[in-house]
């Protein structure tokens, strides 16, 4: 099997799972129990690995929130600001931006909000025929903006189409309204460089299996003004921010996983999108002209290893079922329960039949050219064999 699933997750790195090791076996504690050496331990490498976490991203320790992933993350940072009761209480802060092409995970707490009574506002992206497919200009965030608006929320990099939105002209706008940012970022922290204080995020979720850490453990970047109401309450750990017995191995996991990215991530951004233009020019010149999904591949706001492609007369679950030997994927992993075709193409302007045809590559740390060229000979065959049999 060649991979090239690395949007949905990551293989663990081995040098992650010799850092998570002796937190499983010999340093087991409790990081919330500081009366003894085993607790006081793990609190210790915890706080270690939310250093470490915190510098990588521009930010201070305190600010970082651990979670189980970005899906909460993303949950804690839009629920917590719209349920902050002092706005409730004065009758401010019912709307909230954000956009069409988002997450699930931002999109269904905002339609949940908005079934009790919050007014939210879901911006338009430049259309699939644009070089700029994907894009959110800034001054349709400007034209949203009203005085009641609490919260805007755009996704960095989005996972199926890779275009990076320009946050810090984005967060210069919400500012001077008084509005708070958050930044779902999840696809862009260990890819491209990311710090807070340049984009200019008040509120930032991200995840490790992303970046070839432990699944099950996530951050939110809180900047030290922004209150949140808890979401989940129980012993208080984390400032009352986050109740929950920390998950020790995943956070220094996280932290391991982090600082192997940000070493390498000059050479990397440049091996990634090397890679991806020589899987997209060896399938256009097998299968013909094709449909880019997302920004043109010369322009600087695309994910290096993010390709997503339409065939037009194939349907892609049709040719996945028939790459047997390569993972990849016909939309995004975490709404593979739904039928329908991608929310995040739709919203580009494609019909559905397009949309349909669509397959999205991830490459990542442990992909080479040699994965690359059996790619493009395995769906080139695959995609001539069903063009064969629908003619």
């Amino acid at each position: 099997m060649i991979y090239l699933d690395n949007h949905a997750t990551t293989c663990v790195d081995p040098h992650v799972v010799e850092a998570m090791l002796p937190f499983f076996s010999e340093h087991y504690g409790n990081a919330g129990s500081v009366g003894h050496c085993f607790g006081e331990d793990a609190s210790v490498a915890v706080e270690r690995a939310r250093t470490s976490i915190a510098a990588s991203l521009g930010a201070d320790s305190k600010e970082i929130v651990f979670t189980s992933g970005a899906t909460e993350s993303n949950n804690l940072a839009i629920r917590g600001v719209a349920e902050r009761k002092p706005r409730r209480k004065n009758r401010r802060g019912d709307h909230l931006v954000s956009v069409r092409t988002e997450h699930h995970s931002v999109l269904e707490p905002l339609a949940r909000l908005a079934k009790h009574g919050f007014d939210v506002t879901l911006l338009e992206v430049e259309p699939y025929t644009s070089p700029r497919a994907g894009w959110l200009d800034p001054q349709r965030v400007a034209d949203a903006l009203r005085d009641d608006t609490v919260l805007v929320s755009v996704m960095l990099a989005n996972n199926e189409i890779g275009v990076i939105q320009p946050l810090a002209e984005i967060a210069e706008i919400c500012h001077r309204h008084n509005v708070l940012l958050h930044c779902d970022a999840t696809q862009a922290v260990g890819k491209i460089p990311v710090d807070v204080d340049q984009l200019g995020v008040d509120l930032m979720s991200f995840s490790a299996h992303k970046i070839y850490g432990p699944k099950g453990v996530g951050a939110l970047y809180v900047r030290r003004r922004v209150r949140l109401e808890p979401q989940i309450l129980g012993g208080g750990q984390q400032k009352v921010r986050r109740s929950g017995t920390l998950n020790t191995p995943g956070i220094v996991g996280f932290a391991k996983a982090l600082e192997l990215c940000t070493a390498e991530l000059s050479t990397e951004m440049v091996r990634l999108a090397d890679l991806r233009n020589r899987l997209w020019h060896g399938l256009s010149d097998q299968l013909g002209e094709l449909q880019l999904c997302g920004p043109a591949l010369e322009l600087p706001n695309r994910l290096p290893g993010n390709l997503n492609l339409a065939l037009g007369d194939v349907e892609g679950e049709a040719l996945l079922l028939g790459l047997e030997s390569l993972a990849i994927s016909s939309g995004a992993t975490c709404a593979s329960t739904d039928p329908g075709p991608s929310h995040v193409l739709l919203a580009l302007g494609m019909d559905d039949d397009l949309a349909r045809s669509s397959l999205r590559f991830g490459l990542g740390r442990f992909n080479t050219e040699k994965d690359i060229d059996l790619a493009i000979e395995a769906v080139a065959d695959t995609a001539r064999q069903l063009r064969k049999m629908a003619s």
